[in-house]
């Protein structure tokens, strides 16, 4: 009897070979079905998705000396996890290291066993669903055939931990397609789809579920033929082809990634320069650079914001109940945070005062749209969650309500005066304000507890932090609800307590009135914003002012000043 288990966010069974029984592994359920051919299949325990952990791997060389003495037909790796296949090596294991040699020991052992896996004389056969990222996609290029299913994305996103592929995947991959497009997938971190893979050449066969066992039997007896790299790619590897493509990937990492903050796509490079003609001797080399990656202080403060990443999206663990969002306010963040929640699937209505300010949020949303969603339907579809609402209806339906009104408390309490009569029972009213402490906006509602601020930031289709606001009198519900709404918008929540300023603008509220004296003191702004950019600011203070409003910036200053003094800002120019 096959074994299954059901994919509840796609309705998709897994075909995972016969019923294994129970074995000797923690990791890993083993079983062979009636063509010799043996399934293995790795189901790490006491986890939702498969990493590659030490014990993981040293568990995996234990399996593979075991089918070397038993000798199957074929052998078949997938994942029992719905999740996907494997999202990579467990990067908890490199916190905190800081001596290159116990690294470059650690890849070793961990080379040795994909190496062995590399070495089977018998077929080998990845099968891929879900996410294949990192280390697991270094796995999968062991193997002689990949086959994905429809669903898989694939990636290398070791380059946003200040790292690149260490687990053999530099010199696996720049040998199997075009190094011109390894190269350029190591050093974005970007996923491709399972399509996107099969035309590069990494995947041998994409198929569905139902397919699967036929295609691996078509990999195993040789009715499958694995991808080799063509002539062209080949010469791609070639000494002085390398040394010109190698010059213009520095110049473009050179425009997003200053070296002397980010490593790791120079290292990388690097790398595949000097060794990318001889695989071998780029295997070598992979360990000792990936080692001396690890330890930098950029490879430990990325894992660092990795960890504290993974820590937010816990909080918007679970569904969010939110299907209707009413925004108020169709200006520049009103409007782009309408956008934004109707391209994620949901029923937007956007109220302003004037035809004109939703208007042009439209035009915003559609300029948006055509940039992100691929397909014209979709397009469509997103544009017509976006409804224009002079008149306000929306609010009597919306399980969220999000103001996004200019910075004044008059202004905004005399809207909610309007708003609770006509609020339903149990929606939210959450304000996009920057700076204005909810204890002062909450004076008007007769329920201050369905208040609470959910602060975007701008521009909303880029920057991901969402700041979630509360005060002392917040239901906690409505506060899990808005939490969880962050995270079904693919945002990431970050709670903080009603305070002047909040977090962010709390921190940069005053370096960017310090840039504005020195600008004011006729510094040239091009040497201010430098100077950060050199530091490692995305930035300077002068153009991140600009983007921000610098209404907003005077705002939020004001703001600071008059809960902490005029001692605790820099002063702001007379202009």
């Amino acid at each position: 009897m096959d074994s299954r288990i059901m994919d509840v966010l796609k309705d998709r069974v897994l075909e995972l070979g016969p019923e294994p029984v129970a074995g000797p592994y923690r990791n890993f359920k083993l079983t062979r079905d009636d063509d010799g051919i043996a399934w293995l299949l790795f189901d790490r325990e006491g986890t939702s998705a498969n990493t590659l952990s030490e014990d993981v791997l040293v568990e995996f060389e234990t399996v593979i000396a075991a089918l070397e003495q038993d000798r199957p037909a074929g052998i078949v790796i997938r994942s029992a996890k719905p999740s996907g296949f494997i999202a990579g090596a467990d990067v908890n294991e490199f916190r905190g290291v800081s001596e290159p040699r116990e690294v470059e020991t650690r890849m070793a052992r961990a080379h040795a066993v994909v190496d062995r896996l590399e070495a089977f004389k018998i077929p080998t056969v990845a099968v891929i669903h879900g996410f294949c990222l990192g280390g697991g996609l270094e796995v999968a290029l062991a193997c002689n055939t990949r086959i994905a299913i429809d669903n898989a994305r694939f990636g290398f996103p070791e380059v946003m931990l200040g790292l690149h592929p260490g687990l053999g995947g530099t010199a696996r991959f720049t040998h199997l397609v075009s190094p011109l497009e390894a190269m350029t997938m190591m050093l974005t971190g970007k996923t491709i789809d399972a399509r996107k893979a099969k035309s590069l050449g990494l995947v041998d066969a994409v198929t569905q579920e139902r397919h699967v066992r036929n295609a691996v039997k078509d990999a195993i007896f040789g009715r499958l033929r694995p991808h080799k790299q063509g002539l062209l790619a080949q010469a791609m590897n070639f000494g002085p082809v390398r040394g010109l493509l190698a010059s213009r990937m520095r110049g473009e990492a050179a425009k997003t990634a200053p070296k002397d903050h980010y490593p790791a796509p120079y290292a990388l490079v690097d790398l595949w320069e000097k060794h990318g003609g001889d695989r071998k001797a780029m295997l070598a080399a992979e360990k000792r650079s990936f080692a001396n990656l690890m330890v930098t202080p950029t490879a430990q403060n990325l894992i660092r914001v990795f960890f504290l990443r993974e820590q937010m999206k816990k909080l918007a663990d679970g569904r969010s109940t939110v299907k209707h969002v009413h925004v108020i306010g169709a200006g520049a963040m009103g409007g782009d945070i309408a956008a934004w929640c109707a391209h994620q699937g949901l029923r937007v209505t956007l109220a302003d005062m004037k035809p004109e300010p939703i208007a042009g949020a439209i035009k915003r949303a559609s300029d948006l749209f055509g940039k992100i969603i691929r397909k014209t339907t979709d397009r469509r579809d997103a544009l017509d969650r976006l409804i224009p609402d002079m008149n306000g209806e929306g609010v009597r339906n919306a399980d969220l309500i999000i103001e996004a009104v200019p910075e004044k408390l008059d202004l905004k309490q005399k809207v909610y005066v309007g708003l609770e009569p006509v609020m339903k029972q149990g929606a939210i009213l959450a304000t996009n304000t920057s700076s204005i402490p909810l204890q002062d906006l909450r004076t008007t509602l007769k329920n201050p507890g369905h208040l609470l601020g959910l602060h975007f930031f701008n521009p909303v289709s880029r920057l991901q932090l969402v700041e979630v606001v509360s005060h002392d009198a917040v239901d906690p519900q409505a506060l899990a609800t808005a939490l969880k709404f962050v995270g079904a918008i693919d945002r990431l929540p970050l709670p903080v307590k009603s305070s002047p300023g909040f977090l962010v603008n709390r921190a940069l509220t005053p370096y960017m009135l310090e840039a504005m004296v020195m600008l004011d003191e006729k510094v040239d702004k091009a040497t201010i914003d430098g100077a950060a950019e050199k530091f490692g600011m995305p930035m300077g203070p002068i153009e991140l002012a600009d983007q921000v409003g610098l209404d907003i910036c005077l705002a939020v200053g004001d703001m600071l000043r008059s809960k902490f003094g005029e001692a605790a800002l820099p002063p702001a120019p007379d202009w």
